[in-house]
């Protein structure tokens, strides 16, 4: 299958000064050779503990950071070297639904101007066929058309969490990159939501890049795992065979640290 994004050996490191009379510089490796494939149609979920690199990693591929060292591929086509005007065009194509569905929708704005902007932006349509297809989206991913006229503060988490996927399906884009959609939500918020994700991938044939540190989701929604750890790749492969046979240290403790998946032990 032909692969819709490629990284091959990205690297980002940051300065960190430590101390208040010596100021000791220390760097920090966020990516550290890092390399990727994502294949069209398909999920692939960046595992890993907080500091991982692995949010780094998201931010750098739609270059709302840029790298130190690497090439980025969309479509077959460098990133890294694409002028403004086509990089707006890129990131029509690559869209983001972030962390926390509290801080990412304006809460001076209603539902019907937070779902318009991106059209806005990228000049698309009339005021009616904005009008109608903004109508569809909300309805598209289990809200209603009345809906659209409240604002963020009349909902709840995973009713916001759906209007940042809205938002962010608006633009009919490519590939979903999904910064931890669903930590901030109640497990059974979170159910609906990976569920609601998966089947708007199957209707629209949508890629996903799945940003998160619960392995948990990972079992119910990639077809890949990506394993990071202090800005390296340690482990990557098919999400069955990662969870029946770890390869990596790292990966073993992560997958002993879901809840249920220690043996029992006697009572101390």
């Amino acid at each position: 299958m032909t692969p819709i994004l490629t990284a091959k050996n990205l690297v980002k490191t940051y300065t960190q000064t430590q101390g208040f009379f010596s100021r000791t510089k220390h760097t920090i490796h966020a990516l550290d050779d890092v390399s990727i494939t994502i294949e069209r149609g398909k999920t692939m979920a960046v595992v890993g503990e907080s500091g991982s690199g692995k949010s780094t990693l998201a931010k750098s591929l739609i270059k709302l950071i840029d790298i130190d060292e690497g090439v980025i591929q969309f479509n077959g086509e460098n990133i890294n070297q694409i002028g403004a005007k086509a990089l707006k065009a890129t990131r029509k194509n690559i869209q983001m639904v972030f962390q926390d569905p509290y801080a990412s929708l304006n809460p001076r704005m209603r539902i019907h101007n937070i779902l318009e902007e991106p059209l806005l932006i990228h000049a698309i349509g009339t005021t009616s066929t904005r009008r109608d297809k903004i109508r569809a989206m909300i309805v598209k991913v289990g809200l209603s058309p009345e809906d659209l006229t409240k604002y963020p503060h009349e909902f709840s988490g995973g009713q916001r969490q759906r209007i940042g996927i809205a938002r962010a399906l608006i633009l009919n884009p490519e590939l979903i990159i999904c910064d931890e959609p669903v930590s901030a939500l109640d497990v059974s918020v979170q159910a609906q939501i990976i569920q609601l994700l998966k089947s708007l991938q199957k209707e629209l044939g949508l890629t996903y890049l799945f940003i998160t540190h619960d392995l948990r989701i990972v079992r119910h929604i990639a077809d890949t795992v990506f394993v990071m750890k202090q800005g390296k790749l340690i482990e990557e492969g098919k999400t069955d065979i990662i969870f029946k046979n770890p390869q990596s240290a790292y990966t073993k403790e992560l997958l002993a640290s879901i809840p249920g998946n220690n043996k029992k032990k006697g009572n101390k």
